[in-house]
């Protein structure tokens, strides 16, 4: 059986604090076989991991988190960038055309500046039928959210569409990867795919801390994080 982590932030990513080498050993250590880097509208850390992951035994999804005008959406198998800023619709067939597929991240979620799908925009996309195929899931648990209810929302609109679950951590600090995993048979990229598609995976929790020792945790990441970047560049 296979354990992937599809949602997780580096510090390529404007809010994240871990380093590429940093989250593949984490990832090893905890017993994922499968992570998809995924920084906000960046796609410099997924190609670091690509080239790392050899060296650390675990297999790595190139992809993006993209900020859509309508609420954020995870894309996978790309290897470059993709405009943020538009509609969910016409940014699911950009990934299309760069031979990636989607998951919706952390649909309905609320606060913090959350930028998430709501259900009308996700069943309006979903009638496309070129969305159709390649928005292959949605993300039925975040393991680090603050709106714990969206978990449950999600969960049932996966369930009512027939879409496939995935769960994942949304880490943005290394101690958070792994809080929430998609399970899938197999261990490879190759069948977690083929289980996404045949809507097969499973959600698995793998641990939960309180919304402030979430919040309190990536704020003294975030600020050791910034002032290490800030010494390298200044020193």
């Amino acid at each position: 059986m296979g354990l992937a982590d599809l949602h997780i932030h580096t510090n390529y990513s404007y809010d994240g604090t871990a380093t590429v080498p940093d989250v593949l050993r984490r990832a090893k250590q905890i017993g994922l076989s499968v992570i998809a880097i995924t920084d906000h509208d960046e796609i410099a850390g997924a190609l670091e991991a690509m080239s790392l992951a050899s060296h650390y035994g675990i297999e790595i999804i190139p992809g993006i988190e993209i900020t859509t005008a309508e609420g954020d959406l995870l894309a996978f198998f790309i290897t470059q960038k993709v405009d943020a800023g538009l509609s969910m619709i016409d940014t699911v067939l950009k990934v299309r055309a760069l031979g990636g597929v989607c998951v919706v991240a952390h649909p309905m979620a609320g606060g913090m500046g959350m930028n998430s799908a709501s259900a009308d925009t996700i069943l309006n996309a979903l009638k496309n039928p070129e969305v159709a195929e390649t928005l292959i899931g949605i993300e039925a648990y975040n393991g680090t959210s603050i709106d714990r209810m969206s978990n449950h929302y999600a969960r049932i609109l996966a369930m009512g569409l027939k879409i496939a679950a995935t769960g994942s951590s949304d880490a943005h600090i290394i101690d958070t990867i792994g809080f929430g995993a998609t399970e899938f048979e197999g261990s490879s990229v190759e069948d977690l795919l083929t289980a996404l598609k045949n809507r097969t995976t499973k959600v698995r929790k793998l641990k939960e801390w309180s919304a402030f020792r979430i919040l309190s945790s990536w704020g003294m990441r975030y600020v050791g994080s910034t002032l290490s970047k800030w010494a390298l560049t200044t020193g």
